[in-house]
C-alpha cells in the first residue's frame, strides 16, 4: 500500500478515536502532502467536515489544483465529489467504495481519474463503523 493511503488510513483511526466517523483523507501536491484531513461532523457539529472538505481546509489556499491527487478511505459523496470537481483536482484514489458507492460517475463523467483499491482494511473500518453507530453513519450520509 503506497504511503499516502497509508497516511489517509491514520486520519481515519484519528476520526474514530476522537468519537467520529472513520474517514481519512490526504491531498497531495507534486508528490508532496499538502493537507490531511478527517471526518469532523461529530466533534465539530458542523455537518459538511466530511474527511475530504477537512483536507482540503488544512490545505488551505494552494493555488491551482492541477497537479494533486486527493486520496480518501472512502468513495467521495456528493458534496465532495462536487468540490474536487470544482477546484479541477484531476484525480481521487480511494481506499473503498463497498460501504458506499458515493459519487464516482459524477466524478469521471467531469473528467476525473478515480481509482478504487479496494482495501479491506477500510472495508473492515466502515463495516464496523456502521454496523456499532448506524444512527451516526446514516445521518453522515444524509439517510
Amino acid at each position: 500500500m503506497d504511503e499516502f493511503m497509508k497516511m489517509a488510513i491514520e486520519q481515519a483511526k484519528k476520526g474514530a478515536a476522537e468519537g467520529g466517523i472513520p474517514i481519512g483523507s490526504v491531498l497531495i501536491k507534486n508528490g508532496i502532502c499538502v493537507g490531511q484531513g478527517h471526518n469532523k461532523r461529530v466533534q465539530e457539529n458542523n455537518p459538511i467536515l466530511h474527511g475530504e472538505m477537512d483536507c482540503l481546509n488544512q490545505a488551505g489556499r494552494i493555488g491551482s489544483y492541477k497537479n494533486t491527487v486527493i486520496y480518501s478511505t472512502l468513495m467521495p459523496c456528493y458534496m465532495c465529489a462536487g468540490t474536487i470537481v470544482q477546484f479541477k483536482i484531476p484525480k481521487v484514489i480511494v481506499g473503498e467504495s463497498r460501504t458506499f458507492p458515493g459519487a464516482r460517475a459524477f466524478m469521471e463523467s467531469h473528467g476525473v481519474e478515480v481509482i478504487d483499491l479496494d482495501l479491506p482494511e477500510c472495508v473492515d473500518m466502515m463495516t464496523r463503523f456502521i454496523q456499532e453507530k448506524p444512527e451516526l453513519w446514516n445521518e453522515d450520509i444524509g439517510e
